[in-house]
């Protein structure tokens, strides 16, 4: 009988435990995705800024030396990533390519200019140094026009703004969820034990004594959660490299490492205060009122 109710205390033991570890691990899990978020939020942004383009259209009468070193000088530029010169006829593929027809069939001749398509840097998309550009440019007299477009980079700019300011908001709400949540669960495993907690003090055991084995193992679930959540947090930035390697995710290793040594010690760190505070709770209850 009594083998039967230690094997029944031992699997209770385990699931509570278990149920501690996973809690722990699926909130830091969630936690440390939207920390990559947060890490990558500007590094998105600015991916999504470089592929505005502005085209800049010749005239006929421009001599290749002047394309040339119009060229040159706007892949010096400071605001360009880097510049393509598209001629009329390569203008002409990649139309007949996405409508599917020739329409110079049509028309007889190749109605279309030559062209230097110019990708900003990140920082330089705003509609102040875009119209700075073209007035710069405006005064060369083989540039036919200079186009770009200004709704989308308005657009573009004040949704990065707002995501941004959404998503410090969201990280900030769900740390402290997830500090609440941790601390339910060791206050919870904690609470099971509160009559072994007063057992031992009623026979002289000091606070720190009876509170040492708790934050212990407490903290152990904390690690073995941390490194649980940490895998699927690698599995996940892993695929993502895969699925969008132009973010470069994993192209700074430091700040990566950061962030994953940032959440093992979180984990670790709310396990141990939540113990703490949970078990120091129950050392200063009295004896009647533990079963309340």
């Amino acid at each position: 009988m009594s083998s039967s109710f230690d094997r029944y205390q031992k699997r209770k033991l385990i699931t509570s435990y278990f149920s501690v570890v996973v809690s722990i691990a699926l909130v830091l899990f969630l936690l440390g995705c939207l920390g990559l978020l947060v890490l990558n939020a500007k590094k998105v942004a600015d991916h999504f800024r470089e592929q505005v383009v502005v085209t800049i259209y010749l005239n006929d009468s421009a001599k290749q030396v002047e394309v040339d070193q119009l060229e040159n000088t706007l892949a010096m530029a400071e605001y360009s990533k880097s510049t393509e010169y598209v001629s009329k006829e390569q203008a002409a593929e990649l139309m007949k390519a996405e409508t599917g027809e020739d329409f110079m069939d049509f028309v007889g001749y190749n109605p279309l200019q030559n062209s230097i398509d110019v990708y900003l840097k990140a920082d330089y998309v705003t509609n102040e140094t875009l119209d700075g550009i073209t007035e710069e440019l405006a005064n060369k007299k083989f540039i036919e026009d200079i186009t770009y477009d200004n709704d989308l980079v308005e657009l573009m700019n004040n949704n990065v703004k707002k995501i941004t300011f959404w998503v410090l908001l969201l990280s900030a709400i769900f740390t402290l969820i997830a500090v609440l949540l941790i601390n339910s669960s060791i206050r919870l495993a904690v609470y099971s034990k509160r009559f072994i907690i007063k057992t031992m003090q009623m026979v002289g055991a000091t606070k720190t004594f009876i509170r040492r084995p708790f934050v212990f193992k407490s903290v152990q679930l904390g690690v073995i959660g941390a490194i649980v959540a940490l895998i699927g947090m690698g599995i996940v930035l892993y695929y993502l490299d895969l699925m969008f390697p132009e973010l470069e995710l994993i192209q700074n290793p430091i700040l990566v490492g950061s962030l994953f040594v940032g959440i093992f010690l979180l984990g670790v760190l709310i396990t141990w205060i939540s113990t703490f505070i949970a078990t120091q709770r129950f050392l200063n209850l009295k004896t009647d009122q533990l079963y309340y």
